[in-house]
């Protein structure tokens, strides 16, 4: 007989969960189960000691759920697919003796190894480099005491509360099943129709909006380990911890239109860029910081800090520097490395413990057991890569990949018939700090997580006028590209929650009809949180061109000491020249000396550069003004907001591409002014000339 499961209205399936209803389209639906058909009760809250107590292992639906989940493809990983990698070292310059007893953060000058991979996490890994996404920043530290893993993204805060709705995010972001597509893009009904739905999930999409999700190198953006740690000492005593990378080169982005046209340009920008810095001996480099607070500042503060959708501004807890991360050293096989390497939240030493938070709880699982299906068994560890580099032993044999051949009749602990084999050692091994847990077990979300807004607000008056601009513009972009009227309602519905004027910017711009209405919510927005400058990327923005990349236009009959100056001042400032011209064995100057091409001009579009000159004489304007690509090389710099430079004589193409003399116009002036200019960033005083600001 066939088996049947109950069905309930619409009305029926108003479920009040974590403060929030969520309102099902009208029709009947199924009774959701697990795999043996038990109805599940409760889909959005994981099993906890304790309204913000720790995520109980018992819990069969969050097992089941992720588990499946973290199976589903073999060998790719199902998020941060794709990625690059690369060897090089941490080093501590403060030391956290008294707060933990972590070596790795006690000894001064003591250099690790790690190996850090970055990555995207909605695409596979044939996607681009340039998709509008979070970044994986994930760091593996080699310590005396064993492998610490601190597995993290480019930004502080998550989509979600509880990581049973992990799976739930991943299967709305990536390309719809029935279809296939979209790929590497949340763009699309099943994403947006999800978070909408999320109200938790409305801070990180300000971030994701922002140019945050858009990195212009992945040597320039921050990473954090979004949650919140413990850090236990000597005596067993617990500070509570946030980790924080801040990249030497300071952050920058690209323009949404950029992005677009790296990906089709170069779709291994990123990689291409971090192999070649390291390759030319231009090391790129992190600070390591910390937010270090106790029990007593986690109860008084405003926000609880178990729940990852939150942040503590650095007004309010500044960040302690303590050390810095190089890379020097590119793999020398991407599958051996970076495709094998195994990160497991789970991989820290003694010193270094987890807190409550449910989001973390469920990484600990999930981490582990995604990597049995993909490296082939529970011998993975043993791969070069991922094995430590301190002496271990254990009693664990056999299984698939096993590479070590143990000898001795002992597998097994206690044990007496052999003098060498592992013992555990109380007084030096990992202990997990002693919190008590004694609440009721319970699917609950906590009262303390309920405020989705108010962060979300802060974030974004926290922005430049430009990068909120930027914002608007891409909630406009994205849920244009949803086909569902409702969910675009629904979506600008839980916006008018964080301000009702960021709603109707955005109403506007995707010509919605009609008032506004704000979505149900528990608690309402406070809005009058302080700025935090810490959160924005134009705000803290550094005038220099080092790391960066000066694009150089030429054609025969260029002034070939202008090139050589313009070259020798570009290097002098810490940035890379790259000659661009119609062919790529380059072309012959006026005194004719040959200039070999870094690109030739199809090839070497000008968003691949982050400011732009134009080094042509008459002849080479004449012939490239009715070559489209070099119109084009041109008028996108513009449009991109590019400090441009030039020769009196390149005039013409300028006006060909609608070129607009401003402050970021620069023709017939000297190498070394054009590059105090472009120093300073973008022309964003531009912006609204070239593109449409609602």
């Amino acid at each position: 007989m066939k088996k049947t499961t109950p069905k309930t209205t619409a009305k029926e399936l108003l479920s009040e969960t974590g403060g929030e209803l969520h309102q099902v389209a009208g029709g009947t639906h199924p009774s959701m189960t697990n795999q043996t058909g038990t109805i599940v009760s409760d889909d959005e809250n994981s099993l906890k000691a304790g309204p913000r107590g720790p995520s109980l292992l018992e819990d069969q639906f969050l097992l089941e759920k992720t588990q499946h989940f973290d199976h589903e493809r073999i060998p790719e990983r199902i998020v941060h697919a794709r990625g690059f990698g690369a060897h090089g070292f941490f080093e501590l310059t403060h030391s956290l003796v008294g707060v933990s007893k972590a070596g790795v953060l006690n000894r001064i000058g003591e250099k690790v190894p790690v190996f850090t991979r970055f990555s995207t996490v909605a695409g596979n890994m044939g996607s681009s480099d340039l998709a509008r996404d979070v970044r994986g920043f994930a760091v593996k530290f080699y310590t005396p005491e064993g492998n610490w893993d601190l597995v993290g993204n480019n930004i502080p805060v998550f989509f979600i509360q509880d990581a049973i709705k992990f799976t739930d995010l991943i299967h709305s972001v990536k390309q719809e099943p029935d279809r296939g597509f979209p790929q590497a893009q949340s763009a699309h009904d099943t994403f947006w129709d999800f978070v909408s739905l999320m109200p938790e999930s409305t801070h990180m999409l300000m971030w994701i909006m922002s140019d945050r999700a858009i990195p212009r190198s992945l040597r320039m953006m921050e990473g954090f380990g979004v949650h919140t740690f413990r850090l236990v000492n000597a005596s067993g005593n617990s500070t509570f911890a946030k980790f924080h990378w801040r990249p030497k080169l300071g952050m920058q982005s690209v323009c949404w239109d950029e992005a677009v046209k790296i990906s089709g340009a170069d779709p291994d920008f990123h990689r291409r860029d971090l192999w070649n810095a390291i390759a030319d001996g231009s090391f790129p480099e992190w600070e390591l910081a910390v937010q270090l607070f106790d029990q007593e500042f986690a109860q008084k503060y405003e926000f609880d800090v178990l729940d990852a959708t939150k942040l503590i501004p650095e007004e309010i807890l500044p960040l302690k520097v303590i050390g810095r991360m190089v890379l020097n050293r590119n793999v020398e096989n991407y599958f051996a490395e970076t495709e094998q390497v195994a990160y497991r939240v789970s991989n820290v030493v003694p010193g270094i413990d987890f807190s409550n938070d449910p989001l973390l709880q469920g990484r600990l699982l999930s981490y582990v057991d995604t990597q049995l299906s993909r490296l082939g068994g529970p011998n993975y560890q043993q791969i070069p890569i991922n094995a430590p580099k301190c002496p271990f032993a254990n009693m664990q044999r056999d299984g698939h990949m096993q590479t070590q051949a143990q000898a001795g009749r002992v597998s097994y602990s206690p044990s007496s018939l052999e003098s060498n084999t592992p013992r555990q050692s109380p007084g030096e091994g990992f202990r997990t700090f002693e919190e008590p847990v004694g609440e009721a077990k319970l699917r609950i979300r906590a009262e303390s997580f309920a405020d989705h807004f108010s962060q979300a607000n802060q974030f974004f008056y926290s922005q430049t006028e430009t990068e909120q601009n930027h914002i608007i513009s891409a909630f406009i972009f994205e849920l244009s590209k949803v086909e569902t009227l409702a969910v675009r309602e629904r979506m600008v519905g839980q916006l008018a929650n964080v301000d009702p004027a960021i709603a109707k910017r955005i109403a506007a711009g995707l010509g919605l009809q009609g008032a506004i209405k704000a979505a149900p919510t528990k608690v309402k927005v406070r809005d009058g949180l302080s700025p935090s400058l810490a959160l924005s990327i134009l705000a803290k923005a550094k005038a220099t061109l080092e790391g960066r990349t000066v694009g150089c236009l030429i054609a025969d009959g260029s002034d070939g000491a202008l090139i050589k100056s313009l070259k020798a001042a570009t290097e002098k400032a810490g940035a890379n020249f790259k000659i661009v011209a119609p062919k790529v064995g380059g072309a012959i100057a006026e005194d004719g000396t040959l200039f070999e091409a870094d690109f030739q001009l199809a090839g070497g579009p000008s968003v691949l550069f982050d400011t732009v000159y134009v080094a042509l004489s008459d002849e080479g304007t004449q012939q490239l003004c009715s070559e489209v690509a070099a119109v084009a090389w041109v008028h996108d710099a513009f449009a991109h907001l590019k400090v441009i430079g030039g020769t009196a004589a390149s005039q013409p193409l300028l006006d060909a591409a609608g070129v607009v003399v401003d402050d970021g116009v620069l023709t017939g002036i000297s190498a070394a002014a054009f590059l105090k200019t472009a120093a300073k960033g973008r022309i964003w005083k531009r912006e609204p000339s070239v593109r449409t600001i609602f």
